[in-house]
């Protein structure tokens, strides 16, 4: 069965195996971690390719401190077959997700957004990630700046935090920054 994976959200990456009768262990990337708790049909997409399938989570449990669930999808039973989901991301589709207020946002909706100056309005980048630390990180690959030291895409960590990032349009699949001064020279991912 294929569904649009623009219409999806991602809750979850499959980090490894955990013993040997199948269990994977999810690093969660949701905010309402009772998406794990519930015996429901989830979507999968293999990183290597676009196109996801449908997956069937069985149980889970939480490792308290980790951010982490143990979770039995149906149809997994050994070690070797939870290996070949490594790297998987869980989705669930748009129509899923709980209502959010005005100003809030689910953090993989913000994948794939341009990011523009706020002042000059050029287009700076693109967000290709999100980094949860003491405050989340928006990893923006670099657009059209001048390569410095290497030919590898540029990419730099943006602090998603109002005073920078004032603008988040979701209808027109934009954000607008407001970086401090010298932010943008900096290529801090390789």
């Amino acid at each position: 069965m294929q569904k649009n994976i623009n219409n999806m959200l991602e809750i979850g990456t499959i980090v490894g195996p955990r013993g040997l009768k199948g269990e994977v262990k999810v690093l969660s990337s949701t905010d309402f971690p009772e998406r794990f708790e519930v015996s429901e049909e989830h979507w999968m997409r293999d990183p290597s390719q676009s196109s996801i399938q449908l997956v069937k989570l069985i149980n889970s449990r939480y490792v308290a401190n980790k951010n982490i669930y143990v979770v039995r999808l149906q149809g997994i039973e050994t070690r070797d077959q939870a290996e070949i989901l490594r790297n998987h991301k869980l989705l669930v589709t748009n129509n899923s997700i709980p209502k959010l207020g005005k100003e809030e946002y689910h953090m993989s909706q913000l994948v794939n957004l341009k990011a523009y100056h706020i002042k000059t309005k050029k287009l700076i980048g693109i967000v290709t990630d999100i980094f949860t630390t003491g405050h989340d990180l928006l990893e923006i690959k670099l657009n059209n700046l001048p390569l410095q030291e290497s030919d590898k895409e540029q990419k730099i960590l943006i602090p998603f935090v109002y005073e920078i990032v004032p603008v988040v349009d979701l209808k027109n699949k934009r954000i607008e920054i407001n970086p401090p001064k010298g932010l943008l020279e900096l290529s801090t991912v390789k």
